[in-house]
């Protein structure tokens, strides 16, 4: 009887061990390839612009107001727990200072203002975009944003390709890179105010295909945040120094689908990452069997006029591009590039002078 015990208990604790294998097994699985590696991410920007101090200001007195001035900015957000938070460019640059004056201010700042953001980051387990002028060791400056990602490191920092005359005039130096930093909700592009303007920048990120671009400005930059988002197929959200001009969210339709208000000057909002556009034509019936097989857990946005519709997948496990290769469905790139390719063969193109 007593053998027949052991046996017993030793079955239970191989038992035991066979389910907590499992449950390793599940739990590895589930952070391994079995799961997206993208897809929802909660979005808080932050539009304001920095406060307004006396030029008589003491500069350590204006590094501890812009730090408790940006304590109480995130403090609007941080209670819905976003992801990651955007602010606009040039956060903690003081109004009505002389060059010199900025100078001195930014000598005694260094990186206490970034060390801040570092710690917000930390404590509250979110990437923060730091946009602010970095003065350098040789005595010139960038304007840069600086992503720090949830253990309050430096996930990547984006120096502004193109400052504006003024700006290089006072000692700003153009950046000559357009990095693709890597978060652990997806890969992020940057671009700072008046980069908006130039299609050198834009296309490399076109060619790049990250899954976001952050824009910290303090212009909005009209149409052009649309057609960014479009042209580059991803999400845009934009930080705009001042409640009276909009700081949005948009996806890679170009459309808006959140923004600050007149009353408030920041919006927090998810979006779904895992999408991808895909041109109507030749897709018609593969979008209709999509849609009938996940019902729900697929979305198909049609901003109409465009001829492009957004796919995004909700599945808990299956992505976006793994549902476009079941059923066969053509992005919207590939279209474009099987179009003019078509277009290129013999025969295809009038003969000059026709």
């Amino acid at each position: 009887m007593g053998r027949l015990n052991l046996n017993s208990e030793r079955f239970s604790r191989l038992l035991l061990l066979v389910v907590l294998a499992i449950l390793l097994l599940d739990i590895n699985s589930a952070d391994g390839a079995g799961r997206k590696n993208k897809g929802f991410v909660k979005i808080a920007t932050i539009g304001c612009a920095p406060p307004s101090l006396s030029a008589d200001t003491k500069p350590q007195q204006v590094v501890e107001r812009m730090i408790a001035h940006w304590r109480r900015k995130f403090a609007q957000v941080l209670p819905d727990r976003p992801d990651l938070i955007v602010v606009p460019e040039a956060c903690d640059r003081p109004s009505g200072f002389s060059a010199e004056k900025l100078q001195e201010y930014y000598g005694v700042r260094k990186d206490q203002v970034l060390k801040f953001f570092a710690r917000t980051a930390k404590d509250n387990n979110c990437y923060i975009v730091y946009s602010a002028y970095r003065l350098m060791p040789d005595g010139t400056r960038r304007n840069s944003s600086v992503v720090i990602d949830r253990k309050g490191n430096i996930a990547g920092i984006y120096n502004k390709n193109h400052p504006t005359i003024g700006e290089i005039e006072a000692g700003t130096l153009c950046g000559s890179e357009a990095p693709i930093i890597e978060c652990d909700f997806g890969r992020v592009g940057m671009a700072i105010c008046f980069d908006l303007n130039f299609d050198e920048l834009r296309l490399q990120y076109a060619k790049a295909k990250p899954d976001l671009i952050i824009f910290s400005s303090m212009y909005h930059g009209g149409l052009m945040q649309s057609y960014w988002a479009y042209s580059c197929r991803c999400h845009f959200v934009g930080a705009i120094a001042g409640r009276a001009t909009a700081s949005e969210i948009r996806d890679p339709l170009g459309r808006v689908v959140a923004s600050n208000t007149n009353y408030f000057d920041y919006v927090v909002a998810t979006v779904n990452l895992d999408c991808a556009l895909v041109h109507l034509d030749y897709n018609w019936d593969r979008l209709r069997k999509l849609k009938a097989k996940y019902g729900p857990d697929v979305t198909i946005t049609d901003p109409g006029c465009l001829g492009a519709v957004l796919v995004a997948s909700e599945h808990e496990e299956m992505s976006v591009d793994e549902m476009i290769r079941e059923f066969d469905i053509e992005l919207l790139d590939d279209y474009f590039v099987r179009a003019l390719a078509y277009r290129k063969k013999p025969g295809n193109i009038e003969n000059k002078g026709e």
